[in-house]
């Protein structure tokens, strides 16, 4: 039997670049583990990404796996499918520039594959309780590394 997981992540950037924290918090039935960690030089995008990157890189085995995200840059990629072109065209994007992010896109990619994952938009400082949890999480990372 798949295990299923929810896992809601955050990022937090102090200017943009600038300091910058991440944030997951994962769920299993009745166990909550929180995760967050962050970067001096950084963008808002990157510390997205990195809080979905190490959520699933703390998954032991394959899952089902629910990532609730407040970010439309990595929900409408997965949803639209943008990284199906961008691999195609040798990671350049509509414009034909090179793909902003690609070592992260590669890795959350890779990780994607390996559990069968649902991808949910979470509209940011709207109340959700744990969309909310994650972004204290990863402004409490942010504030460690200005």
């Amino acid at each position: 039997m798949v295990k299923k997981i929810v896992i809601y992540t955050d990022g937090a950037c102090s200017g943009n670049p600038g300091p910058g924290g991440w944030s997951a918090v994962l769920m299993y039935g009745e166990h909550i583990k929180e995760l967050s960690g962050g970067e001096k030089d950084t963008t808002n995008n990157r510390m997205e990404m990195l809080g979905v990157i190490k959520g699933l890189e703390n998954l032991k085995e394959r899952c089902e796996v629910h990532i609730y995200t407040d970010s439309a840059y990595i929900y409408n990629c997965f949803q639209q499918k943008w990284y199906v072109n961008w691999q195609k065209n040798g990671w350049k994007n509509s414009q034909k520039k090179p793909v902003e992010n690609k070592d992260l896109w590669e890795t959350m990619l890779e990780l994607v594959e390996q559990h069968d994952v649902h991808w949910h938009k979470v509209k940011g400082h709207s109340g959700d309780k744990w969309n909310e949890r994650a972004d204290v999480l990863a402004v409490e990372a942010c504030k460690k590394y200005r």
